[in-house]
């Protein structure tokens, strides 16, 4: 896992209050977190978490996100964590059975899987059709998928399959790939796709001053090319999420990410875009409080109506109707 270790003070004491005129200031206002992480290694521990910067090797679970998100009215829709193969079905029905319950923030989820696996559609079978199993991810840009690995034939039959069993699949790759990400949503037409973590881009190359020495995911310039052309695809939508994780702790401000945002906010239009928190990955570079008041503080200016899209309307026309 290339990420920096997380040190302790928060990034969010260096924001400024955010304005008055942002749409989610207000205590009771829903936001709908769409990439919540949650693990218990003493029940399922992925296998990257041995490497992983010391700040993630504990366990986060729903306790842990209620403390972290104190003072917000969240609902949040639950992101797979790379667990090892062997686990899917183990991680898939934990979380299943945990939004059936109706006793905590999470009320949908997103389940991991191996779209290129053999018996791939039976494992879709499983879950389609629950109402609660919204979609499915494979992270994209791990060692044991290089460049291209999504547009495999089996690959690309098994994202076919998703949208056979109305489920979507969600994007989370190098920013590097994202034209092969476009191959494979013009060859998958009946499937729904979401650009997880705004195609990775990192607010490090848009700032020269912005942790100077720390290695830079992309240019700004490759980076916007690969988003303006995911964004030409109809109907692909965009969580506005994940980049805070590139920045160093408690040495950035809002600014500092607003360049991602606001272009991935232009590209996909306020239709298609919503909010995710990435917790507790996020606090590689801020606690999930300080990311959200950045981001309340970069979108105050924008109608009210389009602030209400991206914290919670698109997500419940996406992910909690039909």
């Amino acid at each position: 896992m290339n990420r920096r270790h997380f040190l302790q003070s928060t990034a969010g004491a260096a924001l400024a209050t955010p304005s008055c005129s942002s749409l989610t200031s207000a205590p009771d206002a829903l936001i709908i977190d769409t990439h919540q992480h949650l693990w218990d290694r003493h029940v399922i521990s992925p296998p990257w978490l041995a490497g992983a910067p010391e700040v993630l090797r504990h366990d986060y679970r729903t306790a842990e996100y209620l403390k972290a998100t104190e003072g917000l009215n969240v609902k949040a829709i639950y992101m797979e964590v790379d667990v090892a193969p062997r686990d899917h079905v183990r991680e898939a029905d934990a979380i299943v059975a945990q939004c059936r319950a109706k006793n905590t923030p999470t009320i949908a989820a997103t389940i991991g899987g191996r779209p290129a696996s053999a018996d791939f559609e039976t494992y879709v079978k499983r879950y389609a059709g629950n109402g609660i199993v919204k979609g499915l991810r494979q992270v994209l840009h791990g060692d044991s998928t290089p460049p291209g690995f999504c547009l495999g034939k089996d690959f690309v039959r098994g994202v076919q399959t998703l949208g056979k069993h109305r489920l979507n699949f969600e994007l989370t790759m190098r920013p590097t790939e994202l034209k092969d990400g476009v191959k494979l949503i013009r060859q998958c037409p009946d499937t729904h796709f979401v650009l997880d973590h705004c195609g990775n881009g990192d607010p490090k190359a848009f700032n020269p001053k912005l942790g100077p020495g720390l290695k830079r995911s992309c240019t700004a310039d490759e980076w916007k090319r690969g988003i303006d052309t995911v964004a030409a695809q109809p109907g692909v939508m965009c969580k506005i999420s994940g980049i805070v994780a590139f920045v160093p702790p408690g040495k950035w401000q809002a600014e500092d990410l607003a360049p991602v945002v606001n272009h991935c906010l232009d590209a996909f239009g306020p239709d298609r875009v919503f909010f995710g928190g990435d917790w507790p990955v996020c606090l590689l570079g801020s606690p999930v409080r300080g990311w959200v008041d950045a981001l309340r503080q970069i979108v105050s200016s924008r109608p009210a109506s389009e602030q209400r899209k991206l914290w919670s309307g698109n997500a419940t026309r996406f992910y909690l109707k039909g």
